[in-house]
């Protein structure tokens, strides 16, 4: 069953004098005030589509690898993943770097890079994302 997720944005103002804010609606669990100086230097307490595609990818992730862990036979204890998405004005965004570090039981070091790898390659947000660099530092702890 597919299910639709909503977000809605509001601006006031140009682009660099300008700001505004997202709201969560499908959650409804809040909204949050975004600016040009949030996105393009320091985050000052708003935030910023990067910051959300971040979220978006580290969850995302997460879930996929494990499911793929879960799938082979190896649940995870934790899986913890970080996305550093980075963004140059002028440029867009220039690649997404996703550190991982799980506990897995039972694991091999070789089966869990191939999972990682898989889970990089093949969670919706990645996929949804391809035609940006993606990284990934996957490591047991």
């Amino acid at each position: 069953m597919a299910t639709t997720r909503t977000a809605n944005a509001h601006w006031e103002g140009a682009l660099l004098d300008g700001s505004g804010t997202v709201s969560l609606d499908s959650s409804g669990i809040g909204s949050y005030p975004v600016s040009w100086p949030s996105r393009a230097e320091a985050a000052n307490g708003k935030t910023s589509p990067e910051e959300l595609i971040a979220a978006a990818h580290s969850t995302c992730y997460s879930m996929a690898l494990s499911h793929g862990l879960a799938g082979a036979g190896t649940p995870p204890t934790t899986v913890d993943t970080k996305a550093d998405v980075t963004f140059q004005p002028g440029e867009g965004i220039t690649g997404i770097h996703l550190t991982v570090r799980a506990s897995i039981p039972g694991i091999t070091a070789e089966a869990f890079a191939a999972a990682a790898e898989d889970a990089k390659k093949n969670c919706p947000v990645s996929q949804a994302l391809a035609g940006t660099t993606i990284t990934l530092d996957a490591k047991l702890v």
